[in-house]
């Protein structure tokens, strides 16, 4: 399986962040891949890899299928800098979650869903490097 086979059939990524003293923290979330190097998620902003964020934007991220066999699972493994999203960036970036979104069964979304009142936020990462892993090998992938 190709990297981007797992991102175009996964639903879910865990986010690995650390918060101000390195302490670690993984956070699953579904998303919305723009391409294969960016991904998109709406989080609150007090959650713990929110805040994390917030003080160190550096994280990791994997996304695989954890229902295949043991022994068997195929993962795409990132370095990823994350950032809040906001106007005109938020609004290109909804229409890519809103689209996945309905394509997988969910709701649209809109930039309203994401702005203040509203206590949810659009966050996008941007990974630097990625690797496919398959049976405790990884190997580089071009981004």
């Amino acid at each position: 399986m190709s990297a981007a086979e797992i991102i175009d059939a996964g639903r879910y990524m865990v986010l690995g962040t650390a918060d101000e003293q390195g302490r670690p923290w993984a956070s699953p979330v579904w998303f919305a891949p723009d391409g294969y190097r960016r991904f998109l998620w709406v989080s609150r902003t007090e959650t713990r890899h929110s805040g994390n964020l917030a003080v160190r934007p550096e994280l990791s991220i994997v996304i695989f299928d954890s229902g295949v066999p043991i022994g068997t699972g195929v993962g795409v493994y990132m370095d990823a800098v994350a950032e809040q999203l906001a106007g005109a960036e938020a609004e290109a970036g909804m229409a890519i979650f809103s689209r996945r979104s309905l394509a997988q069964g969910g709701r649209e979304w809109t930039v309203a869903d994401v702005s203040t009142p509203a206590e949810l936020r659009l966050y996008r990462a941007t990974a630097a490097e990625q690797w496919l892993g398959e049976r405790d090998r990884r190997t580089p992938v071009a981004l």
